[in-house]
């Protein structure tokens, strides 16, 4: 399936059950023109348009719509990795764009600070071409050693302040989230940076405990990155980052609902712990889409069996295979309610990433980014509208 660009003229799409803003609007309709929404409605209330689309008739009966899913972190599909240049980007990208995901953050594993820097290059100068790609995320170099995972531990670094305001200078704007163990020698600072510089600061890969995560929070920090994974747990006498997260309403939970990661008790209790504060993530790595076998994910040599990735030489789980109408599907087998799981992957990872002006939802002046599913969640149509 290939992504439709209503980006001139207009459409309709109509007989649909509009999953939006936390709400369920049965037979509804919405339309677009020149990529952006213009109206909304129920019934047959609908004017004309150039295209008219019946979504029953494109996904059967109970035909869902919801804005296009947004992946804030993810590391490519399709056999290509994002950390191996433009043209890996772009085959990951479409693998993921049939799949819902109308826009996407570039997330870039630890390496070398000279060719982190010249990646977010790139990934700057994509993003005056290919409109669906939102910007980078550094996860790493500045992580935990004793938490890496999949990352190569003898590339991690502290976070000094020269170092991070290079990487910052070279995205010109374009870094949108930037993962720090906040324990290390000058996190904090670094959260600081991050932030004043327009980014948003994840805690991840860490060996933090509640009140360094709270004090991480105070400094500027706002999303928890994969929450549970890279970090410790939740204990009676020793909570830790995940529940410090749930607890501030200034941050946004990571979750990767491929159940792997999670549990889906797990996932369950992500989103009860913290209601609209959870962005469901793909943390996708090349063989996303693709076949089982040998794979690398930065300098880590990856080998995936049933579709479960795991780094060769620890055995660590190495991202993910996951896409995110299966997120979706997963979440709802967990006990997500399909209001809350679609406000996962729309509105509030637009809102992490400081979007949510023209992404994430299907109200009027919104870009027109929009999934059909059939009654099963299975992608039907994705359309990418245009940003202004």
């Amino acid at each position: 399936m290939t992504a439709e660009r209503p980006t001139t003229g207009s459409l309709v799409i109509h007989s649909a059950r509009l999953v939006d803003g936390g709400s369920v609007l049965a037979d509804a309709w919405v339309r677009f023109d020149d990529g952006k929404v213009s109206g909304r409605g129920v019934g047959d209330s609908w004017t004309a348009a150039d295209e008219v689309v019946d979504a029953v008739a494109s996904a059967g009966e109970g035909a869902v719509l919801t804005p296009g899913f947004i992946d804030i972190h993810g590391h490519g599909g399709a056999g290509a990795s994002f950390d191996d240049g433009i043209d890996a980007i772009r085959t990951a990208r479409t693998l993921h764009r049939a799949h819902g995901t109308t826009r996407a953050v570039i997330s870039l594993v630890t390496a070398p600070l000279d060719a982190l820097a010249r990646r977010v290059q790139d990934i700057a100068d994509l993003m005056t071409t290919d409109a669906d790609i939102l910007g980078s995320h550094l996860e790493g170099p500045f992580l935990d050693p004793a938490h890496h995972g999949a990352h190569e531990p003898t590339l991690l670094r502290e976070p000094r302040a020269a170092d991070v305001a290079r990487l910052l200078e070279a995205g010109r704007g374009t870094i949108r989230q930037v993962t720090i163990a906040p324990e290390r020698p000058g996190g904090l600072d670094a959260i600081r940076s991050i932030v004043e510089a327009g980014a948003a600061a994840a805690i991840g890969h860490t060996s933090a405990d509640a009140a360094m995560a709270i004090a991480a929070f105070d400094a500027g920090a706002s999303i928890l990155t994969h929450a549970f994974n890279a970090m410790p747990g939740i204990h009676h006498r020793a909570p830790g980052p995940v529940l410090a997260a749930a607890a501030d309403h200034r941050v946004v939970l990571e979750a990767i609902a491929d159940g792997v990661h999670l549990d889906p008790h797990v996932i369950k209790l992500v989103f009860d712990s913290a209601p609209g504060r959870v962005a469901l993530i793909t943390d996708a790595m090349a063989a996303a889409g693709s076949a089982d076998g040998h794979y690398d994910l930065g300098a880590v040599g990856v080998t995936v069996r049933e579709g479960i990735a795991r780094a060769d030489d620890t055995g660590s789980i190495a991202g993910s295979t996951l896409t995110q109408d299966v997120a979706l599907r997963r979440a709802i087998a967990a006990g997500v309610g399909l209001s809350d799981a679609v406000q996962a992957l729309t509105a509030t990872p637009a809102r992490a990433i400081g979007c949510a002006h023209d992404l994430g939802s299907l109200g009027t002046g919104f870009t027109a980014d929009a999934v059909l599913l059939d009654a099963q969640l299975r992608v039907a149509r994705v359309w990418v509208g245009a940003r202004s």
